[in-house]
């Protein structure tokens, strides 16, 4: 085993934010990296800061005003649809509230945890997969744990998705979601005038041809389930094609659930690979956390693949994983939305037209809700330290009636992973690294994360 001995990375994203204001907008649209490690000290400490007709809200009841109580006041802004619809067609992310309505209540019993149970089993199958992989590798060999994790959880939702039919998407979504993740940046070029609506129009186009022959393969499945719907596997695309409306015993087109699927795409891989990135870069920098981990994971499991029966004795796992996406949380910024009307938060008064933007990075380290907001501590979400916090203070998977439907889906995916990956093996930064973060729909370390692999046994 090798002993080779390193000094703990310098995190990126970790130092307290910097005292003098910022133009947060403009550096948005012109950052190419993390804009929220510029915003300045007052906006992680104090809960609406007006910047002319923009307001942004990081108190809990803030927010809880704008994405429930008072939602209907508070669409979401044009050029945020549009990318999204322009990605995954009127998904989840992007459809009318109508519409949006009906295809939650259909899609409901998919995720509830019953079904996430029977996905399990193909989760802790591929993640353990990966870890005989890893174990496989000599010491010292290096990774790429960001690409690595796109990897493997891109295998994860394919096979829970398509079962037998996951090898011919697992390709075809890699590219497309690779290309559509690129036209989709966002630049001050796409808010003027003239410009921005040519340059959307073209990165539709070009998204369009991206999802081309992957919306073939959809579509030929799609056809072919529905032929025989009793013989099809019980995985997630049958349990779309069997849903049904409680209402009405209508069920969702072949155009809605691929729209669907797209979405569930993005939003259960992207998302799960970035936490599980930030897992493991946590991890390697704060040994005595991962420490705290290894024991569990050798208590719990003995050196053996993990199972979802498991789940419930990993409870430091989890925390590792809620404190990973609480630092870096997948989507950074939950949402911008615009005033239709005349309204009030905490105090401050809120004009028709008005732009309120809401960030979970900036909830997630608030000094009014976390202590030392900077430090990695897991121990922050055990259930006496997490007693009376609240509501909205963290959110890793948004909030109000369009929070994540698959946030269960996606804890148990990420919870199993770390189990694997972690009792097989230690992540290492062995050389100096400038990481640096981008934040767009998700956060990501720029060029990816280079770390050293280094095999561990149970009790070591």
């Amino acid at each position: 085993m090798s002993t080779i001995a390193i000094e703990p990375p310098r995190l990126v994203g970790l130092a307290p934010p910097p005292e003098k204001p910022a133009s947060f907008l403009g550096q948005f649209a012109a950052s190419k990296g993390n804009v929220f490690e510029t915003l300045p000290r007052s906006i992680f400490e104090t809960p609406v800061v007006r910047r002319g007709r923009m307001l942004f809200v990081h108190d809990p009841e803030g927010v809880r005003r704008v994405l429930v109580d008072n939602v209907a006041n508070y669409p979401k802004e044009k050029l945020s649809d549009e990318f999204f619809t322009a990605m995954f067609g009127e998904g989840l992310l992007s459809a009318a509230p109508a519409k949006w309505k009906r295809h939650r209540k259909i899609m409901a019993g998919a995720f509830d945890p019953r079904s996430v149970g029977a996905y399990a089993p193909v989760m802790a199958a591929e993640a353990n997969a990966w870890a005989q992989r890893w174990a496989q590798q000599p010491d010292g060999a290096e990774v790429d744990v960001a690409e690595a994790m796109k990897a493997l959880t891109l295998r994860i939702i394919c096979h829970t998705m398509f079962s037998d039919d996951a090898e011919e998407l697992i390709g075809l979504a890699g590219t497309a979601l690779g290309f559509t993740n690129d036209a989709l940046d966002f630049s001050l070029l796409d808010i003027l005038p003239v410009i921005g609506p040519m340059r959307m129009e073209a990165k539709k186009a070009r998204i369009k041809a991206d999802f081309s022959a992957m919306d073939g393969a959809i579509y030929r499945m799609i056809e072919a389930r529905r032929a025989n719907l009793e013989a099809a596997p019980n995985d997630l695309l049958t349990r779309l094609l069997a849903a049904r409306d409680p209402d009405d015993g209508q069920g969702l087109s072949a155009q809605e659930i691929r729209d669907e699927v797209i979405t569930i795409f993005e939003a259960g891989h992207e998302t799960t690979a970035v936490a599980m990135t930030f897992a493991f870069y946590l991890l390697s920098g704060h040994p005595a956390q991962a420490a705290k981990l290894h024991a569990e994971l050798d208590a719990v499991l003995g050196g053996r693949a993990p199972t979802a029966e498991d789940l419930p004795k990993l409870v430091y796992t989890r925390q590792v994983v809620e404190e990973a996406m609480r630092l870096y949380p997948p989507a950074p910024a939950v949402t911008s939305r615009v005033a239709a009307g005349p309204d009030e938060i905490c105090g401050q008064a809120v004009k028709k037209g008005d732009h309120v933007f809401i960030s979970t990075w900036v909830m997630h380290r608030h000094r009014a809700y976390w202590d030392d907001p900077e430090t990695f501590d897991p121990d922050r979400f055990s259930a006496e330290r997490s007693e009376g916090r609240p509501r909205f203070a963290y959110m890793p998977f948004g909030g109000g009636p369009r929070i994540c439907i698959g946030a269960n889906f996606a804890m148990t995916e990420a919870t199993l992973i770390l189990a694997a990956l972690a009792q097989k093996v230690r992540l290492r930064m062995d050389r100096p690294q400038d990481v640096k973060l981008r934040a767009r729909i998700t956060l990501a370390p720029v060029g990816g994360l280079k770390m050293t692999l280094e095999h561990r046994e149970a009790g070591a």
